[in-house]
């Protein structure tokens, strides 16, 4: 197993820290965080899907024209603004942070860029990061072949889970045209693009006297009952080929849900402590996961969606022994630890083989600014950040496929 990043010899180690420390943190933060601004547009959710099951199963259909945003905390237009207003001291969004809380679960290696400009942290991730793509199997005992063409080795599965979840999130909208939208529209997307159902909401956690952190939390859809407003997380799970679970979906399903989620739990623990942590941080009243299969084992092109069911997050998570306190705890630890930092570029990397993680110092051009004030290096920091997402719109216009265009014959979409 490799690293997710390649530690370069110039970086400087700062410190290896076990998980076995992390299990033992405990944090409280308020249960209803300040929203300082929510953006984008939802769709309903359509709850004709609640009644489907394996014998009355519905093909997975795929949504090429609707554009998915994997954006990065620093490349956000609207942190960008919050954090030249002091709106808070650290910045993040709900996948980076969920990565941080469900650490202790995870087995393959990931990494986060950590950005100290002042008094001011910027948790991000790079281009193309592990973080972008779901995981499969990932703690299962069941080895997954290692050649990365295999239709089940680890890469190939997690391109496909991706691609289940984002068509599975907008098979599952009435798709009426009728929208709930929010006080600003989608930062990400360009005039007259067609974007996936998204709310952003940019929510901030008090986590000491004079530090504040703000994450940009995404809800998936909106469900309005007799009058009563939910907000949905969906999500997804896949079976890629019955015999590395010896559970048969299509089997056990109707009669053995049970069974099923806990060979999941058992083989996806990261991954379902993750959307749960991600549903907690958006205060998501429901989140909605759906059981998507194979049309057969060896066709890693066609799907099936086979069972949606719904659970809310804090019934959920004490399901799985994910505790709000310990996951926080894990984050304040990690900001308390990078605000003894001198200001730089710093990359947090989860060990390929050790439960660990490590913290490391990154050379850059950044030193240069250090001279400065930090309201100007601030700026300088956000105005190369913005350049940089300027030539990503650029080399979309002129028709460069993003990194996995063409896969299953239907581009990913994913605007990084």
């Amino acid at each position: 197993m490799k690293s997710s990043v390649d530690i370069q010899p110039e970086w400087t180690m700062l410190d290896q820290i076990p998980f076995s420390t992390f299990t033992k943190l405990s944090f409280s933060v308020p249960d209803q965080p300040e929203d300082l601004l929510v953006c984008g547009a939802l769709e309903y959710y359509d709850r004709s899907f609640d009644r489907i099951n394996p014998k009355n199963d519905r093909r997975l259909e795929r949504f090429k024209s609707r554009n998915f945003f994997k954006v990065t905390t620093t490349d956000d237009p609207v942190i960008r603004r919050l954090a030249n207003e002091d709106k808070a001291t650290v910045f993040a969004t709900d996948a980076i942070l969920s990565a941080l809380m469900c650490a202790p679960r995870s087995v393959y290696s990931w990494d986060i860029v950590i950005q100290k400009v002042g008094n001011k942290l910027f948790f991000d991730k790079r281009d193309g990061s592990q973080l972008d793509l779901l995981s499969v199997n990932e703690t299962s005992q069941e080895l997954l072949p290692e050649a990365k063409e295999d239709i089940n080795s680890a890469h190939s599965l997690a391109i496909e889970a991706t691609y289940i979840n984002q068509n599975f999130s907008q098979q599952v909208l009435v798709r009426d045209g009728n929208k709930m939208a929010f006080e600003e529209p989608n930062p990400f997307a360009s005039e007259g693009e067609e974007v996936a159902s998204v709310a952003y909401r940019y929510r901030r956690w008090k986590l000491d006297d004079d530090m504040f952190l703000v994450a940009r939390c995404e809800v998936h859809a909106v469900s309005d009952v007799k009058g009563q407003r939910s907000f949905f997380t969906l999500n997804a799970l896949n079976e890629f080929d019955p015999k590395y679970t010896g559970v048969d979906w299509r089997q056990k399903l109707e009669t053995q849900r049970g069974a099923v989620l806990a060979t999941e739990l058992k083989n996806n623990a990261n991954k379902l402590a993750k959307w749960t942590a991600q549903a907690l941080l958006a205060s998501a009243d429901m989140m909605k996961l759906g059981y998507v299969s194979r049309i057969h084992p060896r066709d890693h092109f066609n799907h099936t969606i086979l069972s949606v069911v719904g659970y809310k997050p804090r019934d959920f998570a004490a399901q799985i022994n994910l505790n709000t306190s310990n996951m926080w705890g894990i984050v304040k630890s990690i900001v308390d630890l990078c605000m003894k930092l001198n200001e730089g570029k710093y990359v947090l990397v989860k060990d390929p083989v050790k439960p660990q993680v490590r913290q490391c110092r990154r050379r850059s051009k950044f030193s240069r600014l250090q001279r400065r004030s930090p309201q100007r290096r601030l700026w300088m920091l956000l105005l190369r950040q913005r350049q940089m997402v300027m030539r990503v719109r650029l080399r979309r216009r002129q028709h460069q496929p993003p990194p996995l265009e063409g896969y299953l014959h239907c581009p990913f979409n994913c605007t990084g």
